[in-house]
């Protein structure tokens, strides 16, 4: 496992549009979310660091979605050097964990380009104009910090973005770097 922080992403800058499909084959757009506050997170199955909070993501996102906020989950990484996060891997850990949101796959890694995704988890919010609020962390527990996972950092973007407030500053977000392709 390689640590990788993100770099800075300027704020208020307009959402990647994408077409990705999930393990079943149904299509998902970003643009299908137009004028809901929008969560991208890069994801993947091996990484720790996601592994750590993915039981409480699911719950959180969930929670949130009633409230109307768009959740979408990517995973970029290289299926063929990494087969645990292929398709039909992500299928059995979206079942596993409950994730109420699509875990769309990457193959080509287009997507994680287009939004400078460099580790995993990475989130990405976006207002309901689908312009960048806030990229950061899940929230300052890690593996092993004895930190309690929380979500705090997304949460208080999302509850600030609800409130037609802006987002507070954030953390990057830290975890393993997506396994490009060679």
């Amino acid at each position: 496992m390689a640590l990788t922080e993100t770099p800075a992403t300027p704020l208020g800058s307009p959402a990647p549009d994408f077409e990705l499909s999930d393990p079943r084959g149904t299509t998902h757009r970003l643009s299908d979310h137009a004028g809901q506050i929008t969560v991208v997170m890069f994801l993947c199955n091996h990484c720790p660091f996601v592994r750590h909070i993915a039981d409480h993501l699911a719950t959180f996102a969930a929670r949130h979605q009633e409230d109307g906020v768009a959740f979408l989950a990517v995973n970029a990484n290289d299926a063929e050097s990494y087969p645990q996060d292929g398709p039909g891997p992500m299928a059995e850990e979206a079942n596993r964990r409950g994730y109420p949101f699509p875990y769309l796959h990457d193959a080509d890694q287009t997507v994680a380009r287009a939004y400078g995704a460099v580790c995993t988890p990475d989130f990405f919010v976006y207002d309901g104009a689908h312009r960048l609020a806030y990229r950061g962390r899940y929230d300052g527990s890690r593996p092993a910090n004895d930190i309690p996972v929380t979500g705090e950092d997304l949460a208080a973007t999302l509850e600030a973005l609800k409130a037609g407030r802006p987002a507070p500053a954030g953390a990057p977000s830290m975890g393993c770097s997506i396994k490009w392709k060679r």
